[in-house]
């Protein structure tokens, strides 16, 4: 696409009451993304967009539609919607929501949020008068639909966001069901950060004649952070996060941790420091994920521990380290995560802690951002202070047993590596049921889906009662066809019946369309 060169927001052509509300937020000078995007959007173009978290594309969808929806102004229809918006998790649907009503505060437009972890009868009464915007999960909008509370026919914009984490979440069934719902006529567009060959076969299914618009390659969106690494053995990790959360001048930080249990257990060792810490994954409720984040935001918590599913949609400024504690398989999702800090012309700061079993992770890393970490060795006094640092008093056999033979390694050798982690050597003995089921050690894989959950089970996937994904999908993404889809969103669509909708009193469990079971 030929460059657009357009220098400030009212250049853009849009409402007057958008560009009112625009000034009031502090918008001046549209993102590269926006300025490409916004006016082939106010044509009525479909549009195929390569862009990551930060870079303003929520801007780039919801300006042009609000525009188009307050000029053509149709009375509200029971139980229809003009336009949706689907997201692949809560977070991420609420912020897109949050944006589009300060965007649209001057404009008589109705947005709301439907998504898993909330009673559904809120949600059917709230459509039943209409809406004229809804952001929704895949999951939870399927059960809308299946009860008849929910119709897509009134649809004229129809936006699927993070469409590459879409497919990572097994959502693929879902998305193949909600479209042919759709009006034909209709907008779409469609916004991925990567875009995988799954993602261009939907695209040509679903978009016609599309404007591509790419972004900040992410590459690029990697060298514009100081990356750093230390290599070290993965009981260690803990107490190396805590030196340096005490060593670094700390405005906003976040720790990634592989799974969920592995981020409470971050959470627990950080609060017996003294260093107030949070964590967000899918197995804490829709409030606890709030008031979390929004302690956050506030600064009240100022190191937040998350999984990467759970981080999608965290769009917080003021980030400025992102520690990497375990090292994601799929290197794209390394660079989303320091994507998080260095905002807006800021500095920031990227560490990675780099076990031996996960140092082919990092060299695949380091080959897609043509970046090279700087090492930062372990601190001198490492053994000395990793042994004064207190366990939490409500510590699991596991982690006194994981901490004490890191230190122990460190002195004798014995159960802890043999050495230095650089000699590519793996903590055994009591570590192994640890990291087996918390760390998921790629040593033992061929490929990132492993085969086991984090108990350690043999088993597809650990259901989450809470978010309806599974317990491993809080993992870095894996190959499409080893991924199973999250329960409720399970192929054949939101019903878990092949594709039939529970009709009148025909549910399961006093469950009406299984919409307690599938929460997206």
């Amino acid at each position: 696409m030929e460059d657009i060169h357009l220098t400030q927001f009212s250049d853009l052509g849009l409402a007057a009451p958008i560009q009112q509300a625009l000034a009031s937020e502090g918008y001046v000078t549209p993102t590269p993304i926006q300025a490409q995007a916004i006016p082939p959007l106010l044509e009525g173009r479909d549009l195929l967009g390569i862009a990551q978290t930060g870079t303003g594309k929520t801007a780039a969808f919801s300006l042009p539609s609000l525009h188009h929806l307050s000029a053509s102004q149709k009375p509200r229809k029971p139980h229809h919607v003009r336009m949706l918006v689907l997201s692949p998790t809560r977070e991420l649907a609420s912020q897109i929501a949050d944006s589009m009503r300060a965007y649209g505060k001057n404009l008589k437009l109705s947005v709301a949020t439907v998504f898993g972890g909330v009673p559904i009868n809120r949600q059917i009464r709230q459509l039943s008068t209409g809406i004229d915007i809804l952001v929704a999960t895949p999951g939870r909008l399927l059960d809308l639909i299946d009860q008849r509370a929910l119709s897509l026919q009134s649809v004229e914009i129809f936006v699927l966001d993070e469409a590459d984490q879409m497919l990572d979440l097994g959502f693929i069934h879902s998305l193949k069901r909600i479209v042919p719902l759709l009006p034909k006529k209709r907008q779409s567009l469609f916004f991925s950060a990567t875009m995988p060959k799954t993602i261009g076969e939907l695209a040509d299914r679903f978009l016609t004649d599309p404007v591509k618009v790419a972004v900040a390659p992410v590459s690029t969106t990697a060298e514009r952070v100081d990356q750093y690494l230390t290599y070290v053995n993965q009981p260690e990790k803990q107490a190396l996060l805590t030196m340096k959360l005490r060593e670094f001048e700390i405005g906003r930080a976040l720790v990634f941790s592989r799974t969920k249990h592995g981020a409470d257990r971050i959470v627990r060792h950080l609060s017996a420091a003294g260093l107030a810490s949070g964590a967000i994954h899918g197995n804490k409720s829709q409030p606890q994920r709030e008031r979390t984040l929004a302690d956050f935001r506030s600064g009240k918590v100022p190191i937040l521990v998350a999984t990467d599913i759970a981080a999608r949609g965290i769009d917080v400024d003021g980030v400025t380290h992102v520690f990497n504690f375990d090292i994601p398989d799929v290197p794209e999702q390394y660079v989303h995560r320091i994507g998080r800090t260095a905002r807006a012309g800021a500095t920031g700061m990227a560490l990675a802690f780099v076990s031996p079993d996960e140092r082919g992770n990092m060299r695949d890393i380091t080959k897609l951002t043509r970046v090279h970490p700087t090492e930062l060795p372990l601190p001198e006094n490492f053994v000395v202070e990793q042994k004064r640092l207190p366990l939490p008093a409500m510590a699991s056999r596991d982690d006194r047993e994981r901490d004490a033979l890191g230190a122990r390694g460190r002195n004798d050798g014995r159960g802890g590596g043999r050495g230095r982690p650089q000699h590519g050597q793996v903590h055994r003995g009591g570590t192994n049921r640890e990291t087996s089921r918390d760390a998921s050690p790629r040593g033992s894989m061929t490929h990132p889906q492993g085969g086991r959950g984090h108990s350690g089970q043999s088993r597809p996937g650990g259901w989450s009662p809470v978010d309806g994904q599974a317990d491993r999908a809080e993992r870095a993404p894996r190959p499409q066809g080893e991924r199973m889809a999250a329960r409720g969103d399970r192929p054949g669509g939101g019903n878990g019946g092949g594709g039939r909708p529970f009709r009148g009193g025909g549910n399961r469990g006093g469950q009406p369309g299984g919409g307690a079971r599938r929460q997206g």
